[in-house]
């Protein structure tokens, strides 16, 4: 099983040291995500800082750039990491693409799908020297001069991972992705009943099997070196499982464990501000359904309770604000766990 770790996005001068005491201690990626700062800038620092450890977004926001735009940026990534990079994409929900972003929503799944084509058919274009001609129903790339077209280094093509909570999301990565990202607001159960399904009915479509395959996530991992560290940190995931517990999008998962009241009940104290009451709303034996718990001489253990079988990779800490601290036995015992993906298809 991998293990992933954040970067600190908040300041590009925290992130060469970060990156590299993360490769030291065995961490097989370093991560960032589209919140409070940009995906892409942290990890073009930490690419020129390491040697070996790899690099993603999970994930970058999809809609607000044109995939010519992400297609440039994943290039860069790939080149100064020396194939290092894998793109994850999400389209977030329609409250932020309309209000955060100020772009347009509408056909999500079908948009998406279009955007994953795109991006392969621009590298293809660049990687092999052919004419781009790419004309669909959102997006039509078909200008591409030489004087446009960056330098290749002959690495390998850039796998791309979805983010996906519902079936059709789910389905759709399974059908045109190298792999899933998904929401640690997600149980065991849940993974088994829903997640699996879909993702193996979207592989079944497009012919491809587990093994190239990458499901990372899928849960909340709460540790620390005693059991003060632990104990704050289970308050952090019973806030984070209270906060999304609150939206409806959500709410199928606490259905599987008959929790739909509680969604419900999340929900109106959320329109209250009442976000104190919402935590302490959850109890610890709902805060356990979505975390591994357990110190760090634990939590190898807890992982594999949690996720063995289901998630190829683990995300030690799923906020920049909280980073892992692992020690790298730990992070040893958590690599023994086996898995079923083998490797990303990134041959051209």
């Amino acid at each position: 099983m991998r293990v992933l770790t954040t970067l600190p996005q908040e300041d590009l001068r925290k992130v060469p040291d970060a990156a590299r005491r993360a490769e030291t201690a065995g961490f097989d990626g370093l991560i960032t995500q589209e919140n409070r700062n940009d995906p892409f800038l942290s990890l073009g620092v930490a690419a020129v800082a390491t040697q070996k450890i790899g690099l993603a977004t999970a994930v970058a926001i999809a809609f607000p750039r044109s995939p010519m735009v992400m297609a440039n940026a994943a290039w860069d990534l790939q080149i100064a990491s020396r194939g290092r990079f894998a793109l994850g994409l999400g389209p977030q929900i329609r409250a932020h693409n309309e209000k955060r972003f100020s772009v347009p929503w509408f056909t999500p799944i079908s948009r998406l799908r279009e955007y994953v084509d795109a991006l392969r058919a621009i590298w293809t274009a660049w990687e092999k020297g052919e004419r781009l001609r790419f004309e669909g129903r959102h997006y039509t790339f078909t200008l591409m001069t030489p004087n446009f077209v960056p330098p290749s280094l002959g690495l390998p093509k850039v796998p791309i991972t979805l983010a996906a909570v519902g079936p059709k999301a789910l389905r759709l990565a399974g059908q045109v992705a190298d792999g899933v990202v998904l929401h640690p607001f997600s149980t065991r159960r849940y993974h088994e009943d829903v997640i699996m399904p879909h993702l193996r009915e979207g592989l079944a479509e497009s012919g491809r099997e587990l093994d190239h395959f990458e499901i990372s996530g899928g849960g909340f991992i709460a540790t620390g070196p005693d059991e003060a560290a632990v104990a704050r940190m289970f308050e952090w995931v019973r806030a984070r499982v209270g906060f999304y517990g609150s939206t409806p999008a959500y709410w199928p998962v606490l259905e599987v464990h008959g929790l739909g009241d509680l969604g419900r009940k999340l929900n109106d104290l959320s329109k209250q501000g009442k976000w104190t009451e919402m935590t302490s709303s959850i109890s610890d034996d709902v805060v356990r359904l979505f975390a591994a718990v357990g110190t760090h001489r634990e939590i190898a253990q807890a992982i594999e309770r949690r996720f063995a079988g289901l998630s190829d990779a683990v995300f030690a800490s799923v906020n920049s604000a909280v980073p892992s601290d692992l020690p790298a036995d730990v992070i040893a015992d958590i690599h023994r766990i086996p898995t079923r993906f083998k490797a990303f298809k990134t041959a051209w």
